[in-house]
């Protein structure tokens, strides 16, 4: 059941808006090929897309370690290529990007210089399992999750908050394949795509800043599960679906509206909206293209802090 009216969500046809080109693609394998696709060609994997202020798109390349910008133009250029494992990105405030790094923790990135640094490599000495997603408050603390290789036999998959003071408070241990994450738009509840338990969590942050009655937003199928998230104004949320080839729009109760659906390849990974508006852009990993659509809803947004 996908919504209380008992009907099917209403489809909106998502288009190409450009994919990418040849000459950046790598051929051949790679580790993180073999170790997350085996048996598949992997020349790309697009993921954690974000926009700046000038309307520049950029987004991750996992297994070639490789950050890209995406003009309004759609001129595609590398702006960093280091040994690692990205994944999610935010924009912080100063302007550098923020990178979830399943190999090497949190990362900073200088779009302008291409410089990438370690901002939390660790906790307490103890490494990682593979952080995949994060994203900031209003006042600019970090959530991020810790998915690694976790899943149903092994519900062990961590989220975490990270201060501007530095303190790093473990919120969550418990899940099984921690994802995607974001905040509503009152900043007052946190959602987590599960994506090996095929369900979106919903988290309620207590004045404390700890989390309570931690419980399943909506449920999901497939061979895979959702991946990013994306809030709208209204508080409901957007979550890309991993293997369905779609993206599906959630009401603030949880109802399933409406199903953006990838006009070729079934792996939409990550999504956000361009800022201001309800224009929906998205990552389709296994064709490498930039996917856009037009939703009934709007995004709030990115995050704004001082």
């Amino acid at each position: 059941m996908w919504n209380l009216s008992f009907t099917p969500p209403e489809i909106i046809e998502a288009k190409v808006l450009t994919t990418m080109p040849a000459d950046l693609r790598r051929a051949g394998p790679n580790a993180w090929g073999e170790a997350n696709k085996p048996g598949q060609p992997v020349d790309s994997f697009l993921e954690g897309p974000v926009f700046d202020s000038l309307g520049n798109l950029y987004v991750t390349d996992i297994p070639s370690g490789r950050i890209l910008c995406i003009t309004p133009r759609l001129d595609w250029r590398v702006v960093a290529e280091y040994d690692g494992w990205p994944n999610g990105m935010a924009m912080h405030a100063d302007g550098s990007l923020w990178i979830a790094d399943y190999r090497r923790g949190i990362l900073r990135l200088d779009p302008a210089a291409g410089r990438v640094e370690p901002v939390l490599a660790h906790r307490n000495s103890e490494s990682f399992k593979g952080v995949n997603d994060l994203v900031f408050d209003a006042k600019g603390s970090l959530y991020f999750t810790d998915q690694g290789q976790t899943g149903l036999h092994d519900p062990t998959g961590r989220v975490y908050r990270l201060g501007q003071d530095g303190r790093l408070d473990l919120l969550l241990a418990n899940v099984p394949s921690p994802n995607g994450i974001a905040l509503d738009s009152s900043g007052h509840v946190l959602f987590v795509a599960v994506t090996r338990g095929n369900q979106v969590w919903r988290a309620p942050i207590m004045r404390d800043g700890s989390l309570t009655k931690v419980a399943a937003f909506q449920n999901f199928f497939g061979t895979s599960g959702p991946d990013g998230l994306a809030a709208t104004a209204q508080g409901g949320l957007v979550v890309a679906h991993a293997s369905l080839g779609a993206a599906f729009v959630l009401n603030a109760a949880g109802e399933v509206t409406h199903l953006v659906r990838s006009p070729g390849g079934k792996t939409v990974t990550n999504l956000v909206f361009r800022p201001g508006s309800n224009t929906l852009v998205m990552t389709e990993s296994s064709t490498g293209a930039i996917l856009e659509a037009q939703l009934p809803a709007a995004g709030p947004g990115q995050a704004s802090f001082k």
